[in-house]
């Protein structure tokens, strides 16, 4: 496993934008995937969007796509999501997650890598 680390939340007004980063360390030979996830206050983690480490392919939930963006710098060891147009219902708790093995984009589980999360707090 990874260990991983965010960074980059904050208060920001609606409309605006945010960047959050995790930095990978550890072992990351194996690593084949990873993908950001959210959660807001009463409500189950919810997934945003993902990408495979090697190929750069990208994946995203409808709630994120057209105003996420999901990248990363191989050589920096970092996972980014650009976030535009930010909306009251964005605000939540995010979490980057890593896994070496094949799966489907939304695919992680307890068993992967978590960050412990970056809050985005979202206001008028």
């Amino acid at each position: 496993q990874v260990q991983l680390v965010e960074s980059g939340g904050g208060l920001v007004q609606a409309g605006n934008s945010l960047r959050l980063s995790c930095q990978v360390s550890g072992h990351n030979n194996n690593l084949n995937r990873m993908a950001w996830f959210r959660q807001a206050p009463g409500k189950e983690r919810e997934y945003v969007a993902s990408i495979l480490w090697r190929f750069g392919t990208t994946h995203y939930a409808r709630s994120a796509k057209d105003r996420f963006t999901i990248s990363r710098s191989v050589v920096q060891k970092t996972l980014y999501l650009q976030m535009n147009h930010l909306k009251f219902e964005d605000a939540a708790v995010y979490l980057c997650a890593a896994a070496a093995r094949p799966g489907l984009p939304e695919d992680y589980h307890n068993g992967d890598s978590w960050g412990q999360g970056t809050q985005v707090t979202v206001s008028s």
